[in-house]
């Protein structure tokens, strides 16, 4: 049964500076490192590469990991992609106080794509990392909204064993 999300991962072509902004500013801790040199059976193996070499970092905020690699090896390509191309499009961090977070990020160089829009049962505002990628800074004020932690208990109506099907609001056609 599929619990959930346990991480991200971001490729990055500077991993001290990317542990820098995820640890010191936005304040994620390291669970764990590892490096890897050419020629390692099993990253190649799991990642479908050959002749990988990488730094590694998986780090923790809260509910989930994040995992961070600076590959050397095969040279890392960076095709810029907009927000709106196929793809993953943003990572989302769950704040309690949004403000607060904009106002200490932007005094750190942080760049935001527009101020906070409130909506009735959250606020939320998107800005990059330092290598470009797309962060949402997300406070959920109403634990009525649907992505409210509040709401993250498994549903059993909705929840599906593996190899079954998922359950369906419509009635089968008959064939």
């Amino acid at each position: 049964m599929i619990l959930g999300i346990h991480h991200a991962a971001i490729s990055t072509p500077d991993l001290d500076r990317a542990l820098d902004f995820y640890c010191n500013l936005l304040g994620f801790t390291v669970a764990s490192r590892m490096d890897w040199a050419p020629g390692t059976a099993l990253p190649d193996t799991i990642l479908g590469l050959k002749g990988s070499a990488a730094r590694q970092a998986k780090l923790r905020a809260g509910n989930c990991f994040l995992e961070l690699f600076e590959f050397s090896s095969p040279a890392p390509s960076r095709p810029e992609r907009g927000i709106q191309d196929h793809g993953i499009t943003h990572l989302c961090l769950h704040v309690s106080d949004l403000a607060a977070e904009v106002a200490r990020l932007e005094a750190a160089g942080i760049r935001f794509r527009s101020a906070p829009q409130r909506r009735p049962t959250h606020v939320s505002v998107y800005g990059h990392d330092p290598d470009g990628n797309v962060l949402e800074l997300l406070e959920v004020t109403d634990d009525s909204h649907p992505f409210s932690f509040t709401t993250l208990r498994p549903d059993p109506a909705t929840v599906a064993p593996p190899g079954s099907r998922p359950p369906s609001s419509t009635k089968e056609e008959k064939a």
